[in-house]
Parts: structure tokens; C-alpha cells; sequence
């Protein structure tokens, strides 16, 4: 601090906003409301400081920003070194005068908009207020045309005036459109995209011509990168609104109010620029890159070759693109970072997908120098983790609405039947490639191992222990993955003796449809195929061995494991195929059971000669206790679901009906031995050898009565006589029945029906008790 001519001062003002921001900081977790502390740090997003909520994360996130601005305001007030100031002529001095000026006006916008009443005072100072930023830019722009005479090329200050003054018309032209509604150019696309990189296209120059001048230092170059990377990857805030609640606030536009807010390198360049230039910078040594020798030539032609060969395999499709906009990279370029930034990646995206990284690879191989070829490694390096990353990651069946959305590639290449497709290899053979010439050229123009400086070691002995724990093991490597919406209901109940050849999807299809029957770990959706069948099969050998120890340590149940793994475990298999052998043998004794009790119980004899009868010979079961006939009612607003007939069946405890339903109540539990007979004129009535009797007129619209049970799946004989439509009685005879076999009884169920008048229910023999 004692080094500057400010700079206890600066540090004094840089620690008492760091403790003010920490002041708000306590206020938002205690208080709960994050709104002053966003305002103060976010400046660029206040519009949603009232609808933030407290979250740990966000207060951490705004406790950083606030000390990277802390710092950034002790780099614009410490001023310039002590000393004797360097005497670099009268414009050297106006161009400090420019920066210091320029900065200082951006602080106080900045603090104007953090003010509770800045609204209306912003309101006011705006557009006029702009015009001074236009006016700064251009002496700025004239002024370093000056002062860089001497140290740079002609051309290259020429190209510093031209684009710093394209970047002042762009801020004239903002200035129209925003504060006085014009559009002096319309909407024109390729213009707007003109209009973002202009920024970008006059430092970029400029720093060169910093970094190739002494009297500025590497790290004011190095703020300015900074400022070039924020300028080019900052969000694209306007598309989010439409996409989220009214009530909510997306984190894409928090992210965008914090990368806003560090907006101050801007500020830190402006004014390290002014004070380099008063002090009296070091000499920098400059050191002439030492060539390395070339070497055989088969390697250098390898590398060179390598990126070629995915590019040409793409070109032969006719698509001259890397990736093209079918991965998550993709997405997130276009919908997050800037239209500067997106029109870079579109331009990279060409550049790869046709090979030029080749030509980048040839200078280095030419050039032979180890600090272009580190630089080439790096970039290399870099797309392949992007290729790398968009491989991972695609966009599979991505409807297209509107053929609008892939400019600027062709939906011709990529878009089919409204929705996305692939139209290339895929982007990992190209991070194949370029990471294979990388490591080629790293093999050959590396340094030796005496000039290697320790932070190179370090970060290469870290790239290389971090590669290691991101590379899949050989059985984790990627692979099919069925998903649970593939899958067929009925595979999840598939028996192993059923389609032997299909017992591994099986099992595949009972774990992702939750089938696991609480005994075995879920796994994640994403998991593939074969990882899911190693585990099966790995549980299979716990099974197998049957060790106590080995089931306790892994918390597993054998009995219960056994149904979970039969599809892919031979012995677990033996085991279900023995159980279900057994109670596919205890249910067949309960049928046969059945039927001799049906047999043996005693045959009706009709008083008079019916017109049909049918002993069915099969017991009958119910799910509820409930057999009906459903014909198309005549009255439309009655619901034969609604449970009314149900509730008068009930009242006489056997059957009811209303014209187009009938309904038959018994025992859900026990076995039904029924016999149906059908008349031509009324038959006398039988009550001896019968609990209940009870007879009831319906109504068939349809001439079908059918008397059936949907859950349970039984179904009678029709009782109409030939198909008749018209009035019935029915009458229903209920006993019950003892036996001495497996089921312990039985129920009787002898049903007359008859044509003939009345709707009248008449109950002729009462049970002796409830049933």
C-alpha cells in the first residue's frame, strides 16, 4: 500500500464497503430479506432485488462479488506509483485525464442506480447523460492513437481509431433507440451482432498494443482480457422472462445480475491504464523464443493429419459443422451467453468441423517455438473437452416448433419432421483427434525437464491424477439404457421358464419399473443397461453362496432376493419355478376340490319341463359378492355404477333389478355351484331345501340377460329364453352347502327366469340369520 500514492486511503474505502457489504450480508440472514445486500453488490439487476429470497448460496455468491468490487475500488483510488512521474509528453497526459475521467463517471452511475430514488433521478440524466460516454470514447480512442505512436504499427492504430470510433457510433446509436425510440438501421441481425463484437473489436487490438508497449504493465493487459471474455460470455438476460412465473425468479437471471456486477475490471483497467502511465514502469526483459529443433517429420505429420480425418469423414456427409446444434453445449450458448458469443461459437463450430485446427497445429510445427506449441496444446486441449462434453451430453428427439430456431445452421442438415436430428459423426471422434495431436506435439516441443518451472509440474501431475478420476471404468463405460416407458407391463411378471432367451430385459424392465420388490437398491434412471444386469448377476453369486456373513454385511433377505433375481439366476430360478411347481399344485387340489363339491351336490328337478337348463359344472367365484346383468338402460340418466341397485339388493339380501340391470348377491368367499333354468310360462315355487328365495321382474331391452362378474371373471349361461327382449321374473334360490373338503362349504344358486308382468320384488323364504 505504501507503494502508491493513495494507497492507504483506496484501502481504507475498499474495507469499509467490504464491511458494509458484510453488515447486509448478517441483515439478510437474520431479517430474511436479501434485497438491500443485492442492490448494493448487483447493481445491474435491482429490478429483481424484491423478489430474491435469503438463500445461503446467494448471500455467499454476493459476499465474493462484494471482494472483487472492494478490490476493484482500491485499484481505481490507490493512484500511481510514488516516486518521480514518468514524463511521457502532454498527451500522455490527457489520455490519463480521459481514463480517470471516464472511470469516475461509471462510479457514479453506479452508484446512482443503487439508490432507492435513482428511478426518477436516472430517468432524468438519461439519455443526455450518454452522450458524455460517446464523447469519452472517442478522446479516449484519438488520444491512444497518439500516445502508441512509436511503439506500434501504423496499421494497428489505425485499427484501434476505426473500431474505437465504430464503438462510440454503437453507443449513439443505443442512445437513439433507447432514449428517443428510433431505429436508425431497423432490425437487422447481422447488424446486431456487429454491434456486440464492436467492444471486443477495439480492445482486442488495443491490447495487443499494450502488451507490446513498456510503460504498461502484463497485469493491466491481463484485466483487459477479462474484460474481452465478460464482454463475450455475458448472459442474454431478455429471453427469460417468457419462459418462468410470474412469482418466480429464474437463477439464469441472477447469474446474470452477478456476472453484470463484475463489470468493475472495466473500471480496474481504465484506471491502471492512467496510472501505468504515470509511473516508471521496470524494464521487461524480453526474451527471444528459443526455436526447438524440427526433428523426423512422421509425428509433426500425425498431428497434423489427425484433425483432418473426422473433418473429412463430416464433409463427405456434407456437413461442414463439429457438433452443429444437437448437444447441451449447444443449448447453452445459444440460449444463455450473448449474441457476440454465439456467433463465435457458430464461427468455431465451422472452423473444427472443417479442419482448420490442422493449420494451427502446421505453425506450431513450424514455428517450433515451446511457447506457441503450449499455447496450440492448450487450445487443443480445450475444444476436445468441448467435444468431449457435447458428446455427453446430446439433445435426443428435441421438437422443433418453429424451423426459425437453428439459424444460423440449416434446418436442412439437422431438422426432420419437426424435430432435431444428427446429422454428423459424432463430436468425440473430433476430441479424439485434436487431444491425440495435442498430446503428439506436448511429446515432442515439451520443455526438458531442468527448465520445466514447478507450477507446470503441478498442474500437469493434477491434470493427469483429475483425468485418471474422470475416466470410466471398464464396466461403467456408457451403453443402451431401457427406459421404464419402453418396458411392457407384463415383462415385469415374465416366469424364467417363459422366453428363457428375454430374462435379462426382464429384469432390466423390473428395475426400472420399480419391480424390485423393496429388496433390491434402486439405481438411477440413467444407469445402462449392462451395469444394471452386472448388479443382478452380482447379487446372483450372494445368493448362490448362501454365506450368513455376506448377507448380513449387505442387508439382503435370500427368500425374498430369490423372486427379484429368479429371471437371470439359475439357482434362484430352481427355486421360484419349485415354489410356483407347489402352489400351481395346492391351487389344481382346490379346483378339483371344488368340482366334487359342485358334483356332489343335489341336482334340481324342475316341477315342470323348462324351455333350457344349464348345471354349470365349473365353481364359480365372485371378487365382491356380486353377479349383474348391464343391458343399455332405457333411462338415460341413471348410472348402473352409481352402487343404487346395489343398495336395494341389499335390503332383501339376494337380488334387485330395474330395467336393463340385474344383480345377484353371495359370498364372496366360498365357491358358487350354479344351476339356470328357463321357462315359457310361470313355474310353481320351491322354497324346501333353500335358506332364501327371493323373485323379482326385469326388464330386457336387449334380450340378453348374462349374468356376470368383470373383476372376478365369471360369467353365466343367458337366461333370456331365444333371445327374447321384453319383461321377465326372475326368481333366485340360495343355500348353503357343507363340505368336508378344502373349501368347508359351499353356495348353491339355483336361477328361474320366466316371462312375465310385474315389477314387484316378493321375498319367499327368509334366511334363518343374516348371511
Amino acid at each position: 500500500m505504501r507503494r502508491y500514492r493513495f494507497g492507504r486511503i483506496a484501502a481504507v474505502v475498499a474495507a469499509a464497503y467490504l464491511l458494509a457489504v458484510l453488515g447486509l450480508a448478517v441483515f439478510a440472514v437474520a431479517a430474511g430479506d436479501v434485497g438491500p445486500l443485492w442492490r448494493v453488490v448487483a447493481y445491474p439487476g435491482v429490478f429483481i432485488a424484491g423478489e430474491l429470497r435469503p438463500w445461503p448460496w446467494l448471500v455467499g455468491l454476493l459476499v465474493l462479488v462484494a471482494v472483487v468490487q472492494a478490490w476493484a475500488y482500491w485499484q481505481l483510488l490507490r493512484g500511481r506509483l510514488r516516486g518521480t512521474p514518468a514524463g511521457h509528453g502532454r498527451e500522455a497526459g490527457l489520455l490519463r485525464a480521459a481514463l480517470y475521467v471516464d472511470a469516475a463517471v461509471t462510479v457514479f452511475y453506479t452508484l446512482v442506480m443503487i439508490v432507492p430514488w435513482q428511478e426518477g433521478f436516472a430517468a432524468t440524466l438519461y439519455p443526455w447523460s450518454s452522450f458524455v460516454f460517446v464523447l469519452l470514447q472517442l478522446a479516449v480512442t484519438w488520444l491512444f492513437f497518439r500516445v502508441l505512436a512509436g511503439t506500434t504499427p501504423l496499421w494497428l492504430r489505425l485499427l484501434i481509431l476505426v473500431t474505437g470510433t465504430l464503438c462510440a457510433a454503437d453507443s449513439l446509436i443505443s442512445i437513439f433507440e433507447a432514449g428517443f425510440g428510433l431505429e436508425p438501421f431497423g432490425r437487422i441481425d447481422a447488424l446486431a451482432w456487429a454491434r456486440e463484437l464492436s467492444r471486443p473489436a477495439w480492445m482486442v487490438p488495443l491490447l495487443v498494443a499494450q502488451a507490446r508497449d513498456p510503460r504498461w504493465s502484463r497485469a493491466t493487459v491481463w484485466i483487459g482480457v477479462v474484460i474481452v471474455a465478460l464482454s463475450l460470455t455475458s448472459p442474454a438476460s431478455f429471453g427469460y422472462f417468457s419462459y418462468r412465473a410470474a412469482n418466480e425468479v429464474p437463477v439464469e437471471l441472477i447469474a446474470f445480475g452477478l456476472l453484470s456486477s463484475m463489470s468493475v475490471f472495466g473500471v480496474v483497467w481504465q484506471a491502471r491504464s492512467a496510472h501505468d502511465l504515470g509511473s516508471l514502469q521496470p524494464q521487461r526483459a524480453r526474451r527471444r523464443p528459443v526455436r526447438v529443433p524440427a526433428g523426423r517429420w512422421p509425428l509433426a505429420v500425425v498431428a497434423i493429419l489427425l484433425p483432418l480425418l473426422p473433418a473429412a469423414a463430416n464433409l463427405t456427409r456434407g456437413v461442414p459443422f463439429w457438433s452443429g446444434p444437437t448437444t447441451e453445449v449447444y443449448l447453452a450458448v445459444h440460449r444463455d451467453a450473448g449474441s457476440a458469443f454465439f456467433l463465435l461459437w457458430f464461427a468455431l463450430d465451422v472452423l473444427v468441423g472443417v479442419g482448420a485446427p490442422a493449420l494451427l497445429i502446421a505453425a506450431a510445427v513450424l514455428r517450433r517455438t515451446r511457447r506457441f506449441a503450449r499455447v496450440t496444446v492448450v487450445t487443443l486441449l480445450a475444444a476436445a473437452a468441448l467435444g468431449a462434453a457435447g458428446a455427453l451430453t446430446p439433445l435426443r428427439d428435441r421438437e422443433l416448433p418453429f424451423a426459425e430456431e437453428l439459424p444460423p445452421y440449416p434446418a436442412s442438415l439437422f431438422a426432420k419432421d419437426g424435430t432435431l436430428v444428427s446429422a454428423g459423426i459424432s463430436p468425440a471422434w473430433y476430441s479424439l483427434a485434436l487431444a491425440a495431436s495435442a498430446l503428439l506435439l506436448l511429446s515432442r516441443y515439451a520443455a526438458p525437464p531442468a527448465e520445466r518451472r514447478r507450477r507446470h509440474v503441478l498442474v500437469a501431475a493434477l491434470a493427469g491424477t483429475l483425468t485418471h478420476c474422470l475416466l470410466p471404468a471398464a464396466d461403467q463405460e456408457s451403453g443402451p439404457i431401457t427406459t421404464a416407458e419402453e418396458c411392457n407391463p407384463a415383462d415385469y411378471r415374465r416366469l424364467p421358464e417363459e422366453e428363457p432367451e428375454r430374462m435379462p430385459e426382464t429384469f432390466v424392465c423390473a428395475m426400472r419399473g420399480g419391480q424390485g420388490n423393496g429388496v433390491l437398491p434402486e439405481l438411477a434412471a440413467t444407469t445402462p443397461d449392462h451395469v444394471v444386469l452386472a448388479h443382478g448377476r452380482r447379487l446372483c453369486g450372494v445368493y448362490t453362496r448362501n454365506d450368513p456373513a455376506e448377507l448380513a454385511r449387505l442387508k439382503l433377505d435370500r427368500a425374498a432376493l430369490a423372486y427379484s433375481i429368479s429371471g437371470i439366476c439359475p439357482g434362484a430360478a430352481a427355486v421360484v419355478r419349485a415354489a410356483k411347481d407347489g402352489q400351481d399344485r395346492e391351487m389344481a387340489e382346490i379346483e378339483a376340490d371344488g368340482r366334487r363339491m359342485c358334483a356332489a351336490t343335489p341336482r334340481h328337478k324342475p316341477l315342470i319341463k323348462p324351455a333350457a337348463a344349464v348345471r354349470v359344472k365349473e365353481p364359480q367365484l365372485t371378487d365382491y359378492g356380486v353377479m349383474e346383468s348391464v343391458e343399455a338402460p332405457e333411462d338415460e340418466d341413471y348410472d348402473p355404477y352409481s352402487g343404487e341397485l346395489l343398495d336395494e339388493a341389499q335390503d332383501n339380501g339376494l337380488a334387485a333389478a330395474r330395467p336393463g340391470h340385474l344383480m345377484v348377491l353371495s359370498h364372496s368367499d366360498f365357491d358358487l355351484c350354479v344351476t339356470l333354468e328357463t321357462y315359457r310360462r310361470r313355474p310353481p315355487v320351491e322354497t324346501r331345501g333353500w335358506d332364501h328365495v327371493v323373485e323379482v321382474g326385469y326388464d330386457s331391452p336387449g334380450g340378453s340377460i348374462v349374468l356376470s362378474d368383470a373383476a372376478g371373471g365369471t360369467e353365466l349361461p343367458d337366461l333370456a329364453l331365444d333371445g327374447r327382449a321384453g319383461h321377465y321374473r326372475i326368481r333366485v334360490h340360495y343355500a348353503w352347502f357343507p363340505w368336508k373338503g378344502e373349501g368347508m362349504g359351499g353356495q348353491r344358486l339355483l336361477i328361474m327366469a320366466y316371462p312375465g308382468p310385474g315389477d314387484r320384488t316378493i321375498t319367499y323364504r327368509r334366511p334363518a340369520r343374516p348371511r
